[in-house]
């Protein structure tokens, strides 16, 4: 195999999954080596890594023999993934995963490797499923609603903002609708397709009301 000659946009795509990288390192925890590598230069084909420890590997390290061998059943495969159980240099066992980055005119120009740490001790894995001090502390320890469709996402916002501005006895009863058209701005309920109409339906107010509401409520915080 050789190096493959990446476009401008195969650059700026593996870039953009240094976040991803990021992300899921932060959501998983220290027992998962997550490993960028480009296809671009086969002899330092990692460009991000993280808990790199688990194999001995930082920036700059070249591609692995098994990822070679994965890159070619993936491209005469169907799938873009493979899971499969591996080692590290010292012996110890890792469930592994290579999952393919596409690019421009669907080339394969990257590889995103996985590895779970097997000798993880038990306790550190229930662990980094136990929401941290420091995550309350910082609000990261929020409610998340999941829906089938869009309609039933908007009237949950609509009931949850409803009862929460009911309760609020500072709010005057005259001035509801607009403190509920300004919470589901906040919460960018209106950045949904045709939401100011389903907000109209469900609400029993003007579009032309709720457009005045979300103007006023711009303009007075710089919004």
């Amino acid at each position: 195999m050789e190096n493959i000659n990446l476009t401008k946009i195969d650059k700026q795509i593996l870039e953009s999954y240094k976040y991803f990288v990021n992300g899921l390192s932060a959501y998983l925890s220290n027992s998962y080596e997550i490993v960028l590598h480009s296809l671009g230069n086969l002899e330092s084909s990692v460009i991000h890594i993280i808990n790199g420890e688990h194999t001995g590997r930082k920036v700059g390290a070249p591609i692995t023999d098994l990822a070679l061998q994965m890159y070619d059943n993936i491209k005469k495969g169907e799938a873009d993934y493979i899971v499969y159980n591996s080692k590290n240099k010292n012996g110890e066992p890792l469930k592994s995963a290579t999952i393919a980055i596409r690019g421009e005119e669907n080339r394969i120009i990257g590889l995103i490797c996985i590895n779970m740490y097997l000798n993880t001790s038990f306790f550190d894995v229930l662990s980094s499923f136990m929401p941290s001090a420091a995550s309350f502390m910082n609000g990261l320890s929020v409610n998340e609603s999941y829906f089938n469709d869009t309609d039933d996402l908007i009237k949950n916002a609509i009931d949850e903002e409803t009862r929460s501005v009911i309760a609020n006895a500072s709010i005057l009863p005259s001035n509801r609708n607009k403190a509920i058209v300004e919470r589901l701005y906040d919460k960018g309920i209106f950045n949904l397709k045709d939401s100011i109409l389903k907000v109209e339906s469900i609400m029993g107010i003007s579009k032309n009301t709720i457009y005045m509401h979300i103007r006023n409520y711009k303009k007075r915080y710089n919004k």
